[in-house]
């Protein structure tokens, strides 16, 4: 095992690291900043305060028409979401029943308190936009897969090896099988996407019959393309509009910090992703770092890509509930050619704005993407653009993931056969520990974590810095 994954040097860890785009938040400039993520950028110190306004969930609803299907009993049920994120906290608005664990892939996988919680404070977020009791889609599975860390740092590698689980996990219940995956990560990383390793990963996943919601970014009009798994063709980009506090779209405008792209990548659509109210995640590192977001004790305000992400997600597990037929390919073809207009022509918003009422009567069969696809053998350091992990001041850096060196070719080859994960191990790295061998990770029971909702029990915060 290489010094990176030994127990003692994990305690030093700090990152010059990606956060999840503050998972969605930050964006690239996250990934070149030092320091806890939050903190990296302008969007990134707004992020958990905005200003003054509010959108609650229920508020999205209506925006988007999630309400009319909820009347018509469409709720998500029978559709799995897997969020690769920062893990999730069992707080009140989740119900045990409707969020289970996968594995930890995390740097506090190696702290035992730590394990599958979210000590960031952004997987729950997301999970309340998502599958909370006052979600878009309440009766959703979703399925936590932990890659981030306590501050939000993340290896690219760490992603790529969630997405490959989760395709190989993805019908281990059959009545809830996994169809989306939300992916509010992204870096900087501008290298060609027909080789790059993580669009790979999302494109396996994609043709595997899981629609991947990928967050734009929020590098607003300073970064000239979407983050990086985005910008693939494939995959359904999501940019962040502002509602004006109104339920119809022709006021709607795009953030401010919202990633434009260029005319070579867009976002496909927009949806609402400024001062979002979800679940709190009291303790967290963002909840402590953050106070003015709090509303109330159990509810906390969040803006960014990130969120605007888990509403498109929400609503998929909806659509899918509905029309439980539809490919990803049918999935994106639906939401963007029933998405309304804004107030403003502007193609930063893609298609328009997310309308799931329109979507799910929108005609779509046999809508086919034909985008040349990513083969995976590129640069793995190339795809982590500017976002290292730094141990001792030693960037983890070059074709190396945590364990050593990575060879993406043969990664490539294993990830499209669905080998790439052989019981608890991951091209022959043992990721998940002695618990997570084989089969056995649904015997870990979210509902059985322990959780004191003030503190981390045993996780000392000065080690980890």
């Amino acid at each position: 095992m290489s010094t990176w994954m030994r127990r003692s040097g994990l305690a030093g860890l700090g990152a010059l690291a990606a956060a999840l785009v503050v998972l969605g938040a930050a964006g690239p400039a996250a990934a070149q900043a030092s320091g806890p993520p939050d903190r990296a950028t302008d969007h990134g110190k707004r992020q958990w305060r905005f200003d003054d306004t509010a959108a609650t969930v229920s508020d999205v609803a209506r925006v988007i028409g999630a309400d009319r299907l909820w009347s018509a009993g469409i709720t998500g049920s029978g559709v799995g979401v897997a969020l690769i994120d920062t893990g999730v906290v069992p707080v009140a608005g989740l119900r045990a029943d409707h969020v289970v664990n996968g594995p930890d892939l995390s740097l506090d996988s190696q702290t035992d308190e730590a394990l599958y919680l979210d000590t960031f404070g952004h997987g729950t977020h997301l999970a309340g936009i998502i599958t909370g009791s006052g979600g878009i889609a309440p009766g959703t599975t979703l399925t936590s897969v932990k890659v981030g860390a306590y501050d939000g740092a993340v290896d690219v590698s760490q992603v790529i090896a969630a997405l490959d689980w989760v395709v190989a996990h993805r019908n281990d219940d059959p009545k809830r099988p996994i169809r989306v995956v939300n992916l509010s990560y992204g870096t900087d990383g501008v290298q060609d996407y027909q080789v790059d390793p993580l669009t790979h990963a999302v494109e396996n996943a994609w043709r595997a019959g899981i629609v991947v919601v990928a967050a734009a970014g929020n590098g607003g009009s300073d970064t000239p393309h979407l983050t990086n798994p985005a910008y693939d063709p494939y995959v359904l980009a999501v940019g962040a509009a502002d509602t004006n506090g109104t339920v119809g779209t022709g006021d709607d405008v795009l953030t401010d910090f919202s990633s434009r792209g260029d005319d070579s990548r867009r976002p496909d659509l927009v949806a609402p992703g400024k001062s979002i109210v979800s679940l709190r995640d009291p303790g967290s590192y963002v909840d402590e770092n953050n106070p003015t977001a709090r509303v109330g004790d159990d509810l906390f305000k969040g803006s960014g890509t990130s969120q605007a992400a888990a509403v498109v997600s929400g609503a998929v597990s909806l659509l899918l509930q509905a029309r439980p037929d539809l490919t990803p390919d049918e999935v994106k073809a639906a939401l963007t050619r029933s998405a309304s207009h804004v107030s403003v022509a502007d193609p930063a918003v893609g298609a328009g704005e997310l309308n799931l009422a329109k979507a799910v009567h929108t005609p779509v069969k046999n809508a086919t993407q034909t985008w040349a696809r990513s083969t995976g053998t590129g640069s793995l350091e190339a795809s982590r653009g500017g976002a290292h992990l730094a141990l001792d001041d030693v960037a983890l850096a070059g074709e190396n993931d945590l364990f050593g060196p990575f060879s993406t070719a043969t990664w490539a080859a294993a990830s499209s056969a669905g080998t790439a994960w052989v019981g608890g191990t991951w091209m022959g790295r043992e990721l998940t520990g002695s618990s997570w061998a084989g089969s056995s990770w649904a015997a870990a029971s979210w509902a059985g974590l322990h959780w004191s909702g003030t503190s981390w029990s045993g996780l000392h915060w000065s080690g980890l810095h």
